[in-house]
């Protein structure tokens, strides 16, 4: 009698977006029946994440930048499919995309998920090359998932022809509640935050996610707004620098487990990415009914909507203080704001709309001939 169908996810990035969603990924099909694989590093916590869900963690040992370690990193994940003989295999970011086609090449049903394209990260050279790759990768792929149209287009007009996918991030509304301006201030007091105009940022410290921008902006802000607070809230690489240029009022937290106290104690929170697929951060933010201010890439304006905050260029230090300074200055501007971004995300991007949609195209690209 033929067992449960097998799902084999791969991926490097275990944190922060990447990390989340295969985790309500995975729950969402443990739920369905299906044996569930999660082929990862270990440097994380993803592992007993997904194992609490109902998956099973298999160690992928790999590095999260492409290199000659990139040959070790294919050869192991064709060990790992050899042995467990998943039905289908979803590939999670670079790494994974390189080195999971590589090793399956077609073979059986491959899903592969950029969550952010990777030659937006680099430039010169190495961004042609990386062009080349996703060009030709592309026919190893059964399915190309973006999570924004932003995402599918930009592929699309760089010559990464395949057949994509749109299936919008989503996140768990019961889990990230919207928050009134009494539950901001309890949640100031709980984190011993002056009761002050406050901005929060919340991502993993690197240049991705634009925070060095947003420190950029913050000394215009002050100008016009003194008594103003901004918190980080993340760890990551950058994390050296960016204390190192700080300046006034400004925080570093760290990485949280308590995120939706650090949401609810803003009154705008900023997402100065230079390039994403879809951020669930922004996604969590407005949730939680805050106003966001974020940069012009990936699907912030598919998100946003026009009505939940304001969308600026990438890399505009000048525009973000405007915008973030704008709102400080209006409560009653960014409260409207972050109820119109808790009703798009109600409507658009409830997590069980997310998981359906995967659900659905995995049981498509299984019942199709081989």
């Amino acid at each position: 009698m033929r067992g449960p169908v097998t799902i084999l996810h791969v991926s490097q990035p275990t944190d922060a977006g990447v990390g989340k969603y295969i985790e309500d990924a995975v729950a969402d099909q443990v739920r369905r029946g299906w044996r569930v694989l999660v082929a990862s590093p270990s440097y994380d916590d993803l592992p007993s994440r997904v194992e609490a869900a109902g998956a099973r963690h298999v160690e992928w040992t790999a590095s999260r930048a492409p290199g000659p370690g990139s040959l070790l990193d294919t050869l192991r994940i064709a060990r790992i499919v050899k042995r467990e003989q998943p039905a289908l295999v979803h590939l999670h970011s670079s790494k994974a995309g390189l080195a999971g086609r590589l090793a399956v090449r077609g073979r059986r049903p491959t899903v592969f998920q950029p969550h952010a394209w990777s030659f937006e990260a680099v430039r010169g050279p190495v961004r042609a090359g990386t062009l080349l790759w996703e060009r030709r990768a592309a026919r190893w792929g059964t399915a190309i998932v973006c999570v924004s149209e932003a995402e599918r287009r930009l592929g699309e007009e760089h010559g990464v022809a395949g057949n994509t996918r749109v299936i919008p991030n989503g996140v768990d509304l019961e889990a990230w509640p919207e928050a009134s301006a009494e539950e901001r201030s309890a949640a100031r007091s709980r984190l011993a935050l002056d009761e002050r105009p406050t901005v929060v940022c919340v991502g993993r410290l690197s240049r991705q996610k634009g925070q060095d921008i947003l420190l950029e902006a913050w000394p215009a802000i002050l100008a016009g707004m003194p008594e103003a607070q901004l918190v980080l809230v993340g760890d990551g690489p950058d994390e050296e620098s960016l204390r190192g240029s700080a300046g006034q009022r400004v925080r570093l937290v760290g990485k949280r487990a308590d995120v939706a106290d650090w949401l609810a104690a803003a009154d705008v929170v900023a997402f100065p990415s230079r390039w994403e697929g879809m951020s669930i951060g922004m996604l969590e933010a407005m949730a939680s009914g805050r106003s966001v201010v974020a940069s012009d890439v990936g699907g912030s304006q598919e998100a946003l909507g026009g009505e939940s905050g304001a969308v600026v260029p990438p890399e505009d230090p000048a525009a973000l203080a405007r915008a973030i300074d704008d709102r400080l200055r209006d409560p009653a501007r960014t409260a409207g704001e972050g109820r119109a971004a808790r009703e798009r995300v109600e409507r658009f991007h409830d997590l069980r709309t997310t998981t359906d949609a995967l659900a659905a195209l995995y049981e498509e690209l299984l019942a199709a001939p081989s």
